[in-house]
């Protein structure tokens, strides 16, 4: 499942030259938290949240800066602070660096980046024009729509690679072992004259990609068993 499939397309954005107490009017009446800022032609110019405007009322309580700051300080970022102090509208106050995806990327793509980058939302682009916006609250949405179709052949795939695991090693008696796996959980039942076997089998199964838990009941075998083997 690419971004395409499970983006936001019906978007409210706003234009660089918004007021910012329009602004924050707009995010308080739609109860979101943040927009994306777009020109005329429908470009991504950047995001403008509430974390934004948060900065901008810190900003606009900061005391005058020291001496080693007048002498060593960035004036960009003096002037980055002031602007966003005292700036009127959306582009003053808005995030320019914004984190963008393609229509095409992966969607455990844009897991792995929002949690790297401790973000909620990744604008879509294409050509720098914006498509829409994949937020966390998608991504779930993609996760529990996988289709149980998908899952099953998951599952037949694992438990493939389980049993080719299992033949491998010569500690496991491939007649009193058995498996089960639905959704990527695993069970291995059976017996076995060992408790390090148990062990092992659990060791085993959770080394296999795709797998999410493991649940191993291994008893000993009866008497009837043993003397059978």
């Amino acid at each position: 499942m690419i971004a395409r499939d499970v983006m936001t397309r019906n978007l409210v954005t706003v234009r660089p030259d918004m007021p910012v107490a329009a602004l924050a009017a707009l995010l308080s009446e739609r109860g979101i938290s943040g927009v994306p800022v777009v020109d005329a032609a429908g470009k991504l110019l950047g995001l403008v949240t509430e974390s934004d405007l948060m900065r901008r009322l810190a900003a606009a309580r900061d005391g005058k800066p020291g001496l080693l700051t007048r002498l060593f300080g960035e004036p960009g970022d003096a002037a980055a602070r002031y602007a966003r102090a005292h700036g009127r509208r959306v582009e003053d106050v808005m995030t320019r660096d914004v984190t963008t995806i393609s229509p095409g990327t992966p969607v455990e793509s844009a897991a792995a980046m929002m949690e790297r980058n401790n973000i909620r939302r990744l604008p879509v682009v294409e050509e720098g024009v914006l498509l829409g916006v994949v937020s966390r609250a998608d991504l779930l949405k993609a996760l529990l729509a996988e289709s149980p179709a998908d899952t099953a052949a998951d599952d037949a795939a694992l438990r493939e690679e389980l049993n080719r695991r299992l033949r491998a090693q010569p500690w496991v008696d491939r007649n009193y072992v058995y498996l089960q796996v639905q959704g990527g959980a695993v069970t291995i039942s059976g017996f076995a004259r060992s408790p390090d076997v148990a062990r092992a089998l659990k060791v085993l199964a959770e080394e296999v990609p795709g797998v999410r838990s493991v649940e191993v009941d291994i008893a000993p075998p009866p008497p009837f068993l043993m003397v059978a083997s």
